[in-house]
């Protein structure tokens, strides 16, 4: 078990990017959660992402660049994918995209796919260890497989222990959601993944309605399992009311009854309450003097979008709605 976290110093940045080489696991913070980050070319440092996380073999890895020209070695880039890289990238929008053949990647990375997930981080210590790298890494987010999205590096610590090589504490995430990941493999932009980045805002820069996509008979993307980001504890979604032996997740003005109560955004929010979420349910869940978490009802547009989608499928996975 790392018995410490560290800093994104460069002496820092430089040992992690040298432990990526070596085949080892180093998780990282990007602007949306921690990532547990592993050399994308090398096939069983990408097997011990899988092993650490628990992670099902048919899931694939969202693949992190520095820039666009590695992407564009792994992947085509087609018009759509040019404009919303050069309107979105660097930040939360990860892209499917149809891989190059023959591939730099191992299978494990794209779950045997003729696809791979890309995205160029914002986030100054993901983008320092891939420029101190050279290559991309493959990192999906730095937690056991189903459980809550880890936003602090405690978080990482607590869950993984001896499972990483070193544990990076950069700065503050600023969006606290994973990704966004659009489906550009196919005839028409398909969303797989709401997240960081508002889908409102992908579909007024290319002026055509995004769908999202309704079958999961072939997992192209993270985040697509009913059962994902669950809390240990049992959770309610859209509570109405709350028991006295709940904790409260509030949004606004806050239900009254409960033993404990943490607000996403007393204004309402909702970058403040997607910045919140991860790290509020954490510590709802880490309590012994509550029985379960009730989460008031969070507006279904721009990050209400994505924070629902992670509260469904959190109160799905702990076996409470």
């Amino acid at each position: 078990m790392p018995m410490s976290l560290f800093p994104p110093t460069f002496e820092n940045i430089q040992k992690a990017a040298q432990l990526l080489r070596e085949g080892e696991l180093v998780a990282f913070p990007t602007e949306t959660v921690y990532g547990l980050g592993a050399d994308a070319f090398q096939e069983k440092a990408c097997q011990k992402i899988y092993t650490a996380k628990g992670r099902p073999s048919f899931n694939p890895l969202i693949v992190h660049c520095l820039e666009n020209t590695q992407v564009e070695e792994l992947a085509f880039l087609g018009q759509d994918a040019q404009k919303l890289a050069a309107q979105f990238w660097p930040g939360p929008l990860t892209l499917i995209l149809k891989k190059r053949t023959p591939s730099l990647l191992p299978s494990i990375v794209t779950a045997g796919l003729e696809t791979v997930a890309v995205r160029i981080p914002l986030h100054p210590t993901a983008r320092a260890l891939l420029k101190a790298f050279g290559r991309p890494i493959a990192a999906p987010s730095a937690n056991r497989s189903g459980f809550l999205s880890p936003t602090l590096a405690r978080h990482v610590l607590e869950d993984l222990h001896s499972k990483v090589a070193m544990i990076l504490e950069g700065p503050p995430i600023e969006v606290g959601l994973e990704s966004t990941i659009l489906d550009l493999s196919e005839d028409v932009p398909i969303l797989l993944r709401a997240g960081g980045l508002e889908i409102e805002k992908i579909q007024e820069f290319l002026g055509q309605k995004i769908f999202m996509n309704q079958t999961v008979s072939k997992i192209k993307s993270p985040g697509q399992l009913l059962k994902h980001y669950a809390p240990h504890l049992p959770l309610r979604f859209n509570a109405e009311d709350v028991d006295s032996e709940e904790g409260l997740l509030a949004f606004g003005s806050p239900l009254s009854g409960s033993k404990v109560t943490f607000n996403l955004s007393k204004t309402e929010n909702l970058e403040e309450a997607a910045q919140n979420l991860f790290a509020f349910l954490h510590l709802l869940d880490e309590r012994s003097d509550i029985t379960g978490i009730a989460v008031q009802s969070i507006p279904e547009h721009g990050l209400g979008i994505a924070i629902n989608d992670r509260l469904r499928r959190a109160a799905e996975g702990s076996k409470k709605i």
